[in-house]
Order: C-alpha cells, then sequence, then structure tokens
C-alpha cells in the first residue's frame, strides 16, 4: 500500500464534507481524501470506511466500462496514527477544466433554483446549449443504475458534471468521482457481523439517491423495480451485461487492508441489487 505521508503538499482547494489534503505524488496532483470525522464520532477510528466506498465504488464503475477518475488506496501518518486514504488523481490540467452540473444548472435557468428533483435536472439538460443532450440524458441514466448498484447515498449535482476544454470550447462528460458515500460507510465490522439475513435485504431495498421525484428521495431498487422510466430501463439494457460480478467480487477480495466481514459484506450486499436489475433487465426484454 502506498504511503502518502512524505508527498508533497499543496494548498487545498477542493471542496467537499471530508477532510483532505492536495498531495503531488509521481509528479501527479491528487484529492487524498481522509477519514470522515463526522463518520468516526464516538466510534473506534481504526473503522474508515469511506475511504474503501470511495476506492471500490469508483472501480466498480470503471468495471461496467465507465471512464473514471483514477483512485488509489493508501495511508498517512498524522499525529502518530496511520490513517487509510484513498487519492483521487486530478483529472484536470491547464486546459481542461470541471463543470460541475450544479454550475451548469445556475446558467441554464437563472430565475429557478435546481437542486436534485429529476423533472429539474432533465429540464437544465434539455435547456442548455452547451451540452449533448442525448448524450447526457444517457450518461446520466447510466450512471444512476450504477449508483443503485453500489448504494450511492448522495450523487449531487455537485459530483457530476463536464470537462470543458477552454482552448477549443469542447464540453464533454467528465470521468465519474465521488463515490465515498456508497456501500454503507458509516457501518462498522462490529456492526456488520451482527447484521441477520433480513436486516441484509432491508439494506439493499433501502437505499435512497439524493435524486427526488415529486419532492421525495428516490428509493434506488423500487424505482428499477417499476420499470416506470423509459430512460432507466433503457439505460439498464445498455449496462447489464457490463456488470461483470466475478470480476467485482475479485476485485473487492484484493483490497488491501479491509477485513474478510467487510468484503463479505460488500459482494452480499451488490449481488443482491444486482438480481434485482437482473429481473428488470428479463423482464424488459422479453
Amino acid at each position: 500500500m502506498i504511503d502518502f505521508t512524505n508527498a508533497i503538499e499543496e494548498i487545498n482547494n477542493y471542496k467537499g464534507s471530508e477532510k483532505k489534503k492536495t498531495l503531488i505524488y509521481n509528479n501527479k496532483k491528487y484529492l487524498v481524501k481522509f477519514p470522515d470525522p463526522v463518520r468516526e464520532k464516538n466510534k473506534n477510528i481504526s473503522y474508515i470506511n469511506n475511504a474503501f466506498s470511495e476506492y471500490i465504488g469508483s472501480n466498480i464503475f470503471k468495471i461496467c466500462g465507465f471512464k473514471v477518475q483514477n483512485t488509489i488506496l493508501g495511508k498517512y501518518n498524522y499525529n502518530g496514527r496511520e490513517k487509510i486514504v484513498c487519492a483521487c488523481e486530478d483529472f484536470t490540467n491547464d486546459e481542461s477544466i470541471l463543470y460541475e452540473f450544479e454550475n451548469l444548472a445556475l446558467s441554464t435557468n437563472p430565475d429557478k433554483k435546481i437542486e436534485t428533483e429529476l423533472n429539474d435536472i432533465m429540464e437544465v439538460i434539455e435547456e442548455n446549449k452547451m451540452i449533448n443532450k442525448k448524450e447526457t440524458k444517457e450518461k446520466f441514466w447510466d450512471m444512476f443504475v450504477i449508483d443503485s448498484l453500489i448504494g450511492n447515498t448522495d450523487r449531487h449535482n455537485g459530483n457530476w458534471g463536464f470537462l470543458l476544454n477552454k482552448t477549443i470550447g469542447k464540453v464533454e462528460i467528465s470521468p465519474i468521482y465521488d463515490c465515498g458515500s456508497a456501500l454503507n460507510p458509516i457501518l462498522e465490522d462490529e456492526e456488520i457481523e451482527k447484521i441477520n439475513e433480513t436486516e441484509l435485504k432491508n439494506l439493499v431495498i433501502n437505499s435512497y439517491s439524493c435524486l427526488k421525484e415529486n419532492g421525495k428521495k428516490v428509493n434506488y431498487m423500487t424505482y428499477i423495480k417499476q420499470m416506470k422510466n423509459e430512460a432507466c430501463n433503457m439505460a439498464i439494457q445498455r449496462l447489464f451485461l457490463n456488470i461483470n460480478m466475478d470480476e467485482i467480487n475479485k476485485f473487492i477480495d484484493n483490497v488491501e487492508a479491509m477485513s474478510i466481514t467487510r468484503k463479505e459484506f460488500y459482494k452480499k450486499i451488490i449481488e443482491k441489487r444486482y438480481e434485482i436489475i437482473k429481473e428488470a433487465y428479463k423482464e424488459y426484454s422479453n
């Protein structure tokens, strides 16, 4: 596991809720995410699961064929304590900048505050003249499907977006980034060990997106089961055969510094969500 302790540090200008540093490692710039102090409150500090969530969630997207921010699971010694961190490579450069969807929403409709209501998001995509509407809608729903698989509860308008090439003015969808709220990061190993089959099923089903429909957060699995959104149905058709559970399980098994208890939990909860997505895929195909 890479030790980032002695990497060159720059002034941090990244946003987000987690503690982070900007570090240069092997001549590349990384946003290095530390354990969330809110999640650590009243908990054993050795449980640092948002780093695992970021790393595994990002790589599941990659396994499924998405362009993804490169992530590295590493360690960092701070005040005598070794912390597991996730280093996220900066995919911007002097020519290409990240243009988050929330910025797109602000510039598209100055008369309306756009949050995470699905209809509002679709309206912004439809109205904006800088982006490819068809491609953006497809990528949005593709992202929704994999977020449902990993139970990402925080895909808000500030953690997906576009890359703008300042030289030629080209706008394209950015790599996937910010998956730290996937895979139940607040649960500790001791809690996982006590989860029975019924409780596991409840965790599978009761996973909510921060996207809203009619003011209520979307329940991922219910939304997929209902099959009422044609764009979501089509995303499942495009993506399902790319979800390689053997490869996902192998990747999880090889993650360093993570307990067998957590690995087995991740594999089980992903498998159960996969089966729900599979049923929707088969029903639509018929």
